[in-house]
């Protein structure tokens, strides 16, 4: 049973501001990317956790449980990235059905260029706008969030 209570408006707030926050952010970082002839922000996330595995590569459902995309949103990724050339697609030895995922060198090349795109926009629209004893309270406070 839950209350029909109205949330706190304090947190109501919070949430709110946080997701258009967010939300403002990565806008601003696509169009960033896209100005700059690179790949989308979900594409940075994904190359990055499959460069982070290194040469061994990292399984599907690993990416799947790192990135927090339903199985199918992950699937449709991976196969725009692969049909990029940006990583590889190899089958599991110990699961047939499996994939393991390999950075290519156009792969991390394109990770590094998009890079200084994606912190130079966090820069600009987060790191201008709080001073950094702000910027580290306020990622202690969003840190709370997530225990």
């Amino acid at each position: 049973m839950h209350s029909t209570h109205a949330p706190n408006p304090h947190s109501e707030a919070v949430w709110t501001r946080l997701i258009r926050a967010a939300t403002h952010v990565q806008t601003r970082i696509d169009l960033a990317l896209k100005e700059a002839g690179l790949p989308p922000l979900d594409w940075y996330d994904a190359l990055w956790e499959v460069e982070k595995a290194g040469p061994d590569g990292l399984r599907q459902f690993t990416l799947q449980e790192r990135l927090l995309l339903p199985q199918y949103g992950l699937s449709r990724l991976v196969a725009k990235i692969a049909g990029a050339g940006l990583i590889k697609r190899v089958p599991c030895p110990e699961d047939g059905r499996g994939q393991i995922l390999t950075l290519t060198v156009k792969g991390a090349k394109t990770r590094a260029a998009m890079w200084p795109v994606y912190k130079g926009v966090m820069e600009a629209t987060i790191g201008t706008r709080l001073a950094k004893g702000e910027a580290a309270r306020l990622a202690e406070l969003l840190g709370r969030l997530l225990r």
